[in-house]
Order: structure tokens, then C-alpha cells, then sequence
């Protein structure tokens, strides 16, 4: 973060002082890094105490500032000097934290909010330039392509992981300082307004839009809702702004009509700004294509896995070549940007040659989907067949469809003749997804559903043969990041990877 001293701050968020007089606020400078885990605090930052679902920061507030923390923004008073934030009123901070029951977590938010805001614009002016990316699937992955594509063209801020949401995207925001060229963040929305109020915050002069799927359709009700929701950020581009929509979706295509932006277009199925053709996979379904400009074309080498991964690297190079990149450079970076969040299409082939693929983080139809055809291609491509394995967990938040999609993944892991589907979980929608696979042909053992995690890798450990391709999906809240773990874990022991 910018260096600010602890009135500013207290001025820019509209808090009142505490356990700090005004002199000793204007002499105390914010010159360490933001954070809400008190055992990740710098020397001179700044604390936010959150209440959580099962602690609440501002009971870890002295500890933080013992450990070096300059001061600490809250909701109440916390014994060391702090800025207390004013009530949360109006969108930025409705429904913020929905444990949260007496509006703590939503005030310090809303200060947040309003300080990486402020921190923003002051940087904007400076020259940074912000790059919003959003979608119903691919956001972390397209993220960490275009955080790998912009390094060669300067500093760069990306967020670890999935850091998308009222917490993380302002967290980031704050990580950025006078150093930055590109800021690279990920929006995403539980209800309609969430990646407007995430505009606001820091509005990028690049957005980019990847596709409208069926992710927490039980939150919006309909995919038209989703749309609309994501509009929301190529609404938000200024009109001197660059908008990257992928024009293989229709409904982002039509986002073409919402912005006051230059609009760029992406495609692997016609000819566009930026497209694709000539897509291969290699034996481990990392895509290799020709790249295709108005300025001329150049082969391109994935090292991500998935065929899905071909429209996350258009978008990332249409990105860069905005920023001033040339097609060899874009095409360099693009060949050297492995995966670099956890547990997403994460590939490592253990010691006895059994390959497993973590895409455990999260999950929604179209990411399954995916999934299972990238598990079917490592399967059946290279010299023999590999018995495939997919190990698959629930997908939460999708409402009335719930049964039906489960119902549907089953089914496809047949169609793709994957050798084995364990499925995990005691719920309907578990029970959706076995019977689905039951019901379109699958006989005996090939399709099996076990309680929980360790069921399943019981199983696996014990049936598991050299060779064997194993998929792990799930949304989060299914926990199978461990279970996928676990199984890869001889593998990065020993610094074996999908090399």
C-alpha cells in the first residue's frame, strides 16, 4: 500500500480515532502491508479486525499490534490505538458478511472499501492500470495467464488464489503501491450489484469477460440474471476503457451493447480481434494453437491443461496486447505460465506413473464438464489407454437445477467412457449423480458412491494401479482438496510434477 499516516486513514474511511491522540495519529505512518490474519501483520501495517464465523478479530487486535502493526481499523475500541469505522450504510455495505449479525464485519468492510478506493484512484493517476476479469468459471485461471503475460511489461499485482469477493478484492487493491504498472483482479458475485460495488472500488480501464454459466444459479434464479450481473463490470469501463468479451458465448457477445468501451473480441470458432486456430492437446491436454491478430499470427504452447484453457489464453493475450506486448512475448509468457493457484486443473504424476489431476477449489456444470474431458483426453491420448478415474464431489449453490446438473455430470462421465466415477457425499445431489451414471450404462463398479474424503481415498489407495489417471472435483465446501492432496502428495514430495 501507499505510505499514509493513520489520520489520513482515519479521514479517508470517515472513523474517529481511539487509544491514539490526533497528534499521535498524524505522526503514525501506515507503511506495512493490510492484513486480517493478526499472524500475517508487518512492521507498520495496518490490522482489520473482522469478526468471523468462528472468531472475531477484534479479540486478536493487541496481539497484531504487538507484532508490529501500526494500528488497527475496527468497529469498537480494542485497548491499542485503532481507527473505529462509522456505521456501514447504503450498497457498500449491504449484506457484506451474512454472519455477521451486529453489523461489525460490515462497517470495517465498508472502510475498507472506502480506503482501497481512495488508494486506488491516487494510483490510477499516477499510471497504474487495472485489469477486472469475470465469468461464470475460468476467473483464477485467466487471472493467473494474464498476472504471467503483463510481468514482462512490468510490476504487477495479482491475487492469490480466488481472493474476488468484498473482502479479498479490496485486500488486493491495498496491495498495489507506487511501484505497480498493472493491477490484475477477479470480481465475483453472490447477488446482482456485488461486481458494480467491485468496480467502484477500483475501476479498470481493461475488463474482461469469460462466459455465463450455471454457477450459483440458485442465488440469481436464472442464467439472464447471471448476465446481467456480470455486465455489470463491461458497464463500469470508462469510455476511453478496452472491453475483452469472449464472442463465443452469445451472452457475452451481447455486452458488446452495455459499455461506452472499445470492445476487443475473442474466438476459437471464428475469425475475431483475437483468435484462435489449429487447437491440439498434448498427452496431457495442455493446448498447443496458432494465435491469430491483425498484426500477424504465432504459434502458442500452453502449459495449462484443459482444452477450456484455449479462450482463458485469448483473453489473457488480448489483454497484454493491449498493454503493449508483442505477439512473441505474449506467446513466450503464455508457454511459461504454469498453474499457479492450488488445486485448480493442478496435474502431478507420482513416482508409479499415476497422474492426478486437483481441480478440487471449486466447481459448476460447465467447470465439470471441462474437467472430465481433459481427464478423458489424458486418458485415451499417447501411446496406451489409462484407466481414468474421476473422483467427484457436489456442486453447491445451484438451486432447483441442482438434481438435474448432478443428474447430467453422471451421465457424461459415462458418455466419455471414464473408467471408474466415485462419487462423494451422502446428499440428493450426490444420490443425483450416481444414479445419473447407473442410468446411462454404467455397470458393477464402475460408477461408486462412498460417505465422505476418506472413503474415497481408501479406495483409491487400495485400487489404484501405475498408470491410472486420477480427476478430483468438487466445489470447496466438499473438501476433496485434501483427498486430491493427499493423493498427489508422494509426487510433490519428491518435486515430481507434469513436467
Amino acid at each position: 500500500m501507499i505510505e499514509l499516516t493513520l489520520a489520513r486513514v482515519a479521514e479517508i474511511v470517515g472513523g474517529r480515532l481511539a487509544d491514539i491522540t490526533p497528534e499521535e495519529a498524524a505522526a503514525t505512518r501506515i507503511t506495512g502491508t493490510v492484513e486480517f490474519d493478526s499472524r500475517a501483520v508487518t512492521a507498520g501495517g495496518l490490522f482489520l479486525a473482522l469478526p468471523g464465523a468462528r472468531s472475531d478479530g477484534h479479540d486478536f487486535a493487541a496481539a497484531a499490534v504487538a507484532a508490529g502493526a501500526a494500528a488497527v481499523l475496527a468497529a469498537r475500541p480494542v485497548g491499542v490505538p485503532a481507527v473505529i469505522a462509522p456505521p456501514a450504510e447504503g450498497p457498500e455495505g449491504a449484506g457484506v458478511l451474512e454472519f455477521d449479525t451486529d453489523g461489525a464485519g460490515a462497517a470495517v468492510l465498508a472502510a475498507l472499501a472506502r480506503l482501497a478506493a481512495a488508494v486506488a484512484a491516487e494510483l490510477v493517476d499516477g499510471g497504474l492500470r487495472i485489469v477486472g476479469i469475470t465469468g461464470s468459471s475460468g476467473k483464477t485461471s485467466t487471472k493467473d495467464l494474464v498476472a504471467a503475460v503483463l510481468a514482462p511489461l512490468g510490476e504487477v499485482v495479482a491475487p492469490p488464489g480466488s481472493f474476488n469477493n468484498e473482502l479479498g478484492h479490496p485486500w488486493t487493491v491495498l496491495r498495489a503501491d507506487r511501484s505497480t504498472d498493472f493491477l490484475v483482479l477477479e470480481m465475483s458475485a453472490r447477488h446482482p450489484g456485488n461486481i458494480a460495488a467491485l468496480a467502484r472500488i477500483a475501476t479498470p480501464s481493461i475488463a474482461v469477460v469469460l462466459n455465463v454459466g450455471t454457477a450459483h444459479l440458485g442465488e440469481f434464479g436464472s442464467r439472464e440474471a447471471i448476465a446481467a450481473t456480470k455486465s455489470e463490470l463491461p458497464q463500469s469501463v470508462p469510455a476511453n476503457g478496452v472491453v475483452i468479451l469472449n464472442a463465443d458465448d452469445s451472452a457475452v457477445a451481447a455486452m458488446a451493447d452495455v459499455t461506452a468501451a472499445r470492445v476487443v473480441r475473442v474466438s476459437r470458432d471464428s475469425r475475431a480481434d483475437v483468435w484462435a486456430d489449429a487447437v491440439t492437446l498434448d498427452e496431457l491436454a495442455r493446448p498447443r494453437f496458432t494465435l491469430h491478430t491483425a498484426g500477424g499470427e504465432v504459434p502458442v504452447e500452453l502449459a495449462v491443461h484443459g482444452d477450456h484453457q484455449v479462450s482463458n489464453a485469448l483473453c489473457a493475450a488480448a489483454v497484454a496486447l493491449e498493454c503493449g506486448a508483442t505477439l512473441e512475448q505474449v506467446a513466450t509468457a503464455l508457454g511459461g505460465a504454469g498453474p499457479v493457484s492450488r488445486h485448480r486443473m493442478q496435474v502431478t504424476t507420482r513416482p508409479d506413473g499415476v497422474t492426478i489431476v486437483n481441480d478440487a477449489y471449486n466447481a459448476n456444470p460447465d467447470s465439470m464438464r471441462a474437467g472430465l474431458k481433459a481427464l478423458a483426453w489424458m486418458a485415451r491420448s499417447g501411446d496406451a489407454r489409462r484407466r481414468s478415474w474421476a473422483v467427484l464431489g457436489e456442486m453447491a449453490e445451484l438451486g432447483d437445477d441442482s438434481i438435474s446438473e448432478h443428474d447430467n455430470i453422471g451421465r457424461l462421465a459415462v458418455r466419455l467412457d471414464v473408467s471408474r466415477l466415485i462419487v462423494v457425499g451422502t446428499g440428493r445431489s450426490a444420490s443425483a449423480m450416481h444414479q445419473g451414471a447407473v442410468m446411462e450404462g454404467s455397470w458393477g463398479a464402475e460408477a461408486t458412491r462412498v460417505a465422505d474424503a476418506d472413503a474415497a481415498l481408501a479406495l483409491l489407495s487400495e485400487e489404484l494401479q501405475p498408470g491410472d489417471v486420477v480427476l478430483v472435483k468438487a466445489s470447496n465446501s466438499a473438501g476433496l482438496g485434501s483427498l486430491a492432496d493427499a493423493l498427489a502428495g508422494d509426487a510433490e514430495r519428491d518435486g515430481t510434477t507434469a513436467r
